[in-house]
């Protein structure tokens, strides 16, 4: 198997998405262009006070053909990782290897689809959404994402302006501590699961594929949901945790 490839990476631009989710731009140091499946993820090499520490982000923008990419990092009270990626000043440089991972979603083998999602395990949905986008298929692409709050829902602006010049676009969210005035989903998002399915199915465009991404208790519970329950095919059912 080939390895992936090891290159320095230099912090470009960033910008908090939520009180917690800092994104983080970089860009190749050799100017050489970063290719990569929507999807994939990289490591980054940290040079900590403690030693030089390895941590693992999906990439949350779609190939571009450049060198840049972004990424979204959850800052988490006393992790060093987190704490030093949210404290990175722009021009700092990382060692970056990649890409990796096999959680994609092929433009030319795929249908209809359901994003499922919580917190950061959107990025890879994000790089999926864009390149689907671009391409311009026009395929329902239906996201439902679960945050705890209203000022959680990251990226919120942007999708909103993405679902409305893409009508093929759909965001839901599901919100755990919504304010009084949320009018929307509440609760665990494998609750609101089998609606939307039958919702997408229902359009009559095939099949949808639904892919998966956050803590491992809710990944498991959505993949048990479809293929035990609902009796989806292995094909159709994509997943990755990040615990």
């Amino acid at each position: 198997m080939r390895l992936p490839p090891t290159f320095d990476a230099r912090l470009v631009a960033a910008r908090m998405l939520t009180p917690t989710v800092r994104e983080l731009t970089f860009e190749r140091v050799d100017g050489a262009p970063f290719e990569f499946e929507a999807g994939q993820w990289v490591n980054l090499t940290l040079p900590l006070a403690s030693g030089e520490v390895k941590r693992a982000y999906s990439i949350a923008s779609a190939p571009s053909g450049d060198g840049r990419f972004d990424l979204a990092v959850t800052r988490v009270d006393g992790g060093p990782g987190s704490c030093h990626l949210h404290a990175l000043e722009p021009g700092a440089v990382v060692t970056v290897t990649g890409p990796q991972g096999f959680f994609t979603r092929p433009l030319d083998k795929t249908g209809p689809s359901l994003f499922v999602a919580t917190g950061t395990g959107f990025t890879p949905m994000r790089s999926m959404i864009h390149a689907a986008l671009r391409h311009g298929h026009g395929l329902p692409l239906w996201l439902l994402l679960g945050v705890r709050s209203e000022e959680d829902r990251l990226y919120h602006e942007e999708l909103a302006a993405l679902a409305a010049a893409h009508p093929e676009l759909v965001v839901h969210y599901s919100l755990s501590r919504g304010s009084e005035g949320w009018a929307g989903r509440r609760g665990y998002v494998q609750t609101h699961v089998r609606e939307l399915y039958a919702g997408l199915e229902a359009l009559g465009r095939g099949k949808p594929h639904v892919y998966i991404c956050g803590l491992q208790k809710m990944v498991g519970s959505v993949r048990d949901l479809l293929r035990k329950d609902m009796g989806l095919p292995r094909e159709l059912v994509h997943s990755e945790r990040y615990d």
